[in-house]
């Protein structure tokens, strides 16, 4: 697990403990972590840790994120996505870099681009992959 030791709690912009339910629109700088429920969008160009016993459904546009519980929705990533075992991802993913590990969830669409620019307004933009289906 790369990606935990790369994020020191001291790090943490904030949390959302577990039993906790929050709903609306996430901006932080360096890291958030989410044990409890989220429902909204999360934009930042910062580093997102949804735990094991978290739970997010809205549209995710961050630097990079670490999923061990479950998203829903769609997940822009400018650096990395990465699913633990334990993790459950039912979204459309754009990324530069996906990790699946062994055990993990995954159901979508993804677009990977070298690139990928996280807005910083809160329209997120859907996959490539989904408007090329549409057509």
């Amino acid at each position: 697990m790369i990606f935990k030791s790369e994020v020191k709690q001291s790090d943490l912009n904030g949390f959302l403990d577990e039993g906790s339910h929050l709903q609306g629109e996430l901006r932080f700088e360096t890291s958030f972590r989410i044990d409890g429920k989220f429902t909204g969008q999360v934009v930042s160009q910062g580093d997102l840790i949804i735990g094991a016993g978290g739970e997010v459904d809205g549209d995710l546009a961050v630097g990079q994120v670490f999923v061990s519980g479950t998203v829903k929705g769609t997940i822009r990533a400018a650096r990395r996505i990465q699913i633990t075992p334990t993790g459950k991802v039912v979204a459309d993913l754009e990324t530069p870099v996906l990790i699946v590990e062994d055990g993990a969830f995954f159901r979508g669409n993804c677009a990977m681009e070298r690139e990928v620019k996280v807005a910083e307004s809160p329209k997120l933009v859907a996959p490539k992959v989904k408007a090329a289906q549409a057509g």
